[in-house]
């Protein structure tokens, strides 16, 4: 992973416009991704095959409850100028109509209806702390993050209630047990499907 660090102000400014600017001008390769964490541009591998798969069978769960104009997207840039970060989530739960006004590269973190993460080896404590404080920070209302490596096992838990940079854990599952994401997703996630590395 490689960072590249700018000195800019909380929010939308200059500074950081500055940030975005080197974020679209950076020259990862194809499939590799770009990311602001917290004032630093980052650049990660592409994900495993496990991640992969865990990440589509939560995505076929999910079509099967979306309204007609949300849809689930994977490369979607979501911004969050306040805490410095500019993710893109492995599935993004978001109105059509927020993805086709805004042109450019991302969308505010903000008009996310859920944002689901699987960690990785070498970065899992960004979507454990960084990125959990960034989406809460948004307002996002649901966050999921499927933990292939929690300390205690694999895990999936549910965020929500946003409130400052600090989720509510609303449930946590092992790894073989079910999640029911609440309305309006009312859908159960089968983590037993999900390949334990």
């Amino acid at each position: 992973m490689s960072a590249l660090t700018v000195d800019h102000a909380a929010g939308n400014g200059p500074e950081w416009d500055d940030l975005v600017r080197i974020w679209e001008q950076a020259d990862a390769r194809e499939g590799w991704k770009v990311e602001i964490i917290e004032g630093i541009v980052t650049v990660s591998p592409p994900p495993d095959n496990s991640h992969n798969f865990i990440a589509a069978k939560v995505q076929r769960r999910l079509y099967s409850v979306l309204p007609e104009d949300w849809d689930i997207y994977q490369t979607l840039g979501t911004g969050i100028p306040l805490r410095k970060g500019l993710y893109i989530p492995d599935l993004a739960v978001v109105p059509d109509d927020v993805v086709l006004e805004k042109t450019g590269e991302y969308v505010s973190a903000s008009a996310a209806k859920l944002i689901v993460e699987v960690t990785s080896q070498s970065n899992a404590s960004n979507d454990r702390i960084a990125k959990a404080a960034g989406y809460a920070r948004a307002g996002v209302p649901l966050y999921l993050l499927v933990d292939r490596f929690a300390p205690a096992g694999p895990t999936i838990t549910l965020f929500g209630e946003p409130a400052g940079d600090v989720y509510r854990v609303l449930h946590t599952v092992k790894f073989g047990d079910e999640l029911v994401l609440p309305a309006p997703f009312g859908l159960t996630v089968d983590t037993a499907v999900f390949p334990v590395d």
